[in-house]
């Protein structure tokens, strides 16, 4: 199992992540790509659309269980475009992306754009680090042996569990998504001020009212109501199931640095990331988050480019000294259960 913390630091070079970034300047890799975003934007979004045609067009019918599935992968596309347009990869200026990432976000998949982009800028800044990332923070599972020790009752007999219940837990993250979106919107603190920081929070309710009731409502309309229901039931745990295994091969088993971790930009982005091998299915079904590396370095990098960044992110971790570290799908998610499995030991030893 990997450590869970850096215990002894590389030197810090301050210079390394400024040569890095310069070489990846140079080959273009950090332009636009328009014309590739327009592509996938037409074709994402027009399968999204074209399935919920299908759903119209199906009616009062079992198969439409059938559907349903392909609506939670072409659903997470959608979202994958969402991040894109948090991360400004489709566009520089902050408009265009704000309003891609609210009609992916809000609109079409139901979650929120504001509390998403802030989620993921903490996550970004520093990746598996237990006191600052929210992905890695105590929650329903537990990444370390402090927070495994910290639960009670219920919560403690899943942790010492959690590698087994990890996958079936993930049926339930689509509503996770959405509960989060909305306690984040409506959501104060102590003092009275809104929780968590979001640019257009009144645009994003009525836009996810709008989803909620687009989505309900369509379902309502042309079936019956055990079969819209199990639509949606289907539709939203097979969408949580894709989203967290499309995030869980990145991190999950990676060192997690402490306080006591001393790591300059370019280690801290490197050592905690993990890169997923498998071509351009993988590139396609992961939304170019398999290049994990190469997109924590360079976070508005368009996605199309990744796979070019990568031989040139690789051969320069091998010149400085810094672990690169890349395997298959299957063992990317064998890492993750190991550390999950591992943390909840001490639980299981009693």
């Amino acid at each position: 199992m990997t450590a869970l913390t850096l215990t002894e630091p590389p030197v810090r070079r301050g210079s390394d992540y400024a040569h890095l970034s310069r070489r990846i300047a140079e080959a273009g890799l950090l332009d636009r790509r328009p014309g590739r975003y327009v592509v996938r934007i037409v074709l994402t979004l027009g399968a999204f659309l074209a399935g919920w045609a299908g759903v119209v067009a199906l009616g009062d019918s079992w198969a439409q269980l059938l559907l349903a599935v392909g609506m939670a992968v072409a659903t997470t596309q959608v979202a994958f475009l969402g991040h894109d347009a948090g991360h400004r990869q489709m566009f520089r200026r902050r408009g265009p992306s704000e309003l891609a990432g609210l009609i992916a976000g809000n609109l079409a998949v139901g979650l929120s754009y504001g509390w998403w982009v802030d989620k993921h800028n903490r996550h970004h800044a520093n990746p598996n680090h237990t006191d600052e990332d929210p992905d890695v923070g105590a929650g329903a599972l537990v990444w370390t042996y402090g927070q495994a020790a910290a639960t009670r009752g219920a919560g403690r007999w899943v942790a010492a569990r959690q590698a087994w219940f990890f996958f079936p837990m993930l049926l339930l993250e689509g509503l996770a998504l959405h509960v989060a979106s909305v306690r984040a919107l409506v959501g104060r603190g102590p003092d009275g001020r809104w929780a968590t920081p979001v640019r257009h929070r009144a645009v994003e309710a009525v836009l996810l009212v709008a989803h909620a009731v687009g989505f309900l409502g369509l379902l309502f309309a042309v079936m019956s109501p055990v079969r819209a229901l199990l639509f949606a039931v289907v539709h939203q745990a097979l969408f949580g199931l894709y989203m967290g295994c499309a995030f869980a091969p990145n991190h999950k088993g990676m060192p997690m640095p402490t306080a006591d971790d001393d790591l300059d930009f370019l280690r801290k982005q490197v050592l905690t990331s993990r890169n997923v091998r498998g071509g351009r299915f993988v590139d396609t079904a992961l939304g170019g988050l398999n290049y994990q590396i190469e997109h924590h370095l360079f976070p508005n990098m368009p996605r199309a480019n990744l796979r070019r960044a990568q031989p040139i992110v690789r051969a320069y971790c091998a010149q400085v000294g810094v672990g690169y570290a890349e395997t298959g799908l299957v063992e990317s998610y064998r890492q993750a259960l190991a550390h999950l499995h591992e943390v909840g030991r001490p639980l299981r030893a009693g």
